[in-house]
C-alpha cells in the first residue's frame, strides 16, 4: 500500500486509539478521514490536528446507523480519493455482571462493536476491491479472548470481531485484501477510563506483566504495520495482542 494511492478511513477517529492512529498515519503521510460520532470530540480532534489542513477530513458517523456508513465511505472515495485503508476503531463498553445486564444493553452492546465493524468492513470491501487491494484492521480487545468478568456483553461482541476477522480475511483474500485485528489490554483511553473501577485497575496491574496501562499512541505502531502492505503483505486473519503481556500471562505474582 502506498500513501501516494489512496486514504484510509478510521472509526472512532477523534478519540482514544482511534485519535492516536489518525495522527501517526497523518505524520506518516497518510491521507485520513477521521469518523466518529460525538460532536464534542470532533470539534477537539480538529483542533488538534489544525496543521495537518487538507490531508485530514472528519466525518460525522454512527457505525451502527448502516445508511450513514454506505454514505459516509462513499462520500471519501468521492471526495479523498481511492480507499486502501480502513481501521474499525468505534466501540461502546461498560464493566457489567452477567446477572444485571438486560438483553436491551447486550444488543446494543454487539450492534455497535460487532455489526458496526461488519458493516463498515463489507463496504470498505466493495470501495477497495474496485481500486485493487486494501487492508482491513478491526480492533477487538483481550476481552474477546479471555473471560474477563463484567464483560458478558462486551467480551461477547470483541469475540465475535475476532472471528469475523478470520473470516472475511478468507472471504475477501481473492479481492487482494487483507483484514487482521489488534486485541489491545489496558489501555488509557477515555472509554477505559469509564469502565475501569479503581478494583479493576488494581486487577490488571496484578495480571500484567509490565505492570501498567499503555498510552494509545503504543497501540497505533501495530495497526499501522497491518496497514502498510510494503511491511505486512503477506499476514492476514490474524489478531494481534497488544497488551503488556496479559495474554502470555500465568501465575506472574506469589
Amino acid at each position: 500500500m502506498s500513501k501516494e494511492k489512496g486514504s484510509v478511513i478510521v472509526t472512532g477517529g477523534a478519540s482514544g486509539i482511534g485519535l492516536a492512529l489518525v495522527e501517526g498515519l497523518l505524520s506518516d503521510g497518510w491521507r485520513v478521514t477521521a469518523a466518529d460520532v460525538v460532536p464534542a470530540s470532533i470539534a477537539s480532534a480538529k483542533a488538534q490536528l489544525a496543521k495537518f489542513g487538507d490531508q485530514v477530513r472528519f466525518a460525522q458517523v454512527d457505525v451502527a446507523d448502516e445508511a450513514a456508513v454506505v454514505d459516509s465511505i462513499a462520500a471519501t472515495v468521492r471526495d479523498f480519493g481511492p480507499l486502501w485503508g480502513v481501521v474499525n476503531s468505534a466501540g461502546i463498553g461498560k464493566d457489567l455482571p452477567a446477572l444485571d445486564t438486560s438483553a436491551e444493553f447486550f444488543r446494543k452492546i454487539l450492534n455497535v462493536n460487532l455489526v458496526g465493524t461488519f458493516v463498515v468492513a463489507r463496504e470498505a470491501a466493495k470501495a477497495m476491491a474496485a481500486a485493487g487491494g486494501g487492508s482491513i484492521v478491526n480492533i477487538a480487545s483481550v476481552s474477546g479472548l479471555r473471560g474477563n468478568l463484567g464483560r458478558a456483553a462486551y467480551g461477547s461482541s470483541k469475540a465475535g470481531v475476532v472471528m469475523l476477522t478470520q473470516i472475511l480475511a478468507v472471504e475477501f483474500a481473492p479481492l487482494k485484501i487483507r483484514v487482521n485485528g489488534i486485541a489491545p489490554g489496558p489501555i488509557e483511553t477515555p472509554l477505559v477510563k469509564a469502565m475501569h473501577t479503581d478494583e479493576a485497575r488494581a486487577g490488571w496491574m496484578k495480571t500484567v506483566p509490565m505492570k501498567r496501562y499503555a498510552d494509545p499512541s503504543e497501540v497505533s505502531g501495530a495497526i499501522a504495520f497491518l496497514l502498510d502492505e510494503t511491511k505486512s503483505s503477506f499476514v492476514t486473519g490474524q489478531t494481534l495482542a497488544v497488551d503488556g503481556g496479559f495474554m502470555a500471562g500465568g501465575l506472574i505474582e506469589l
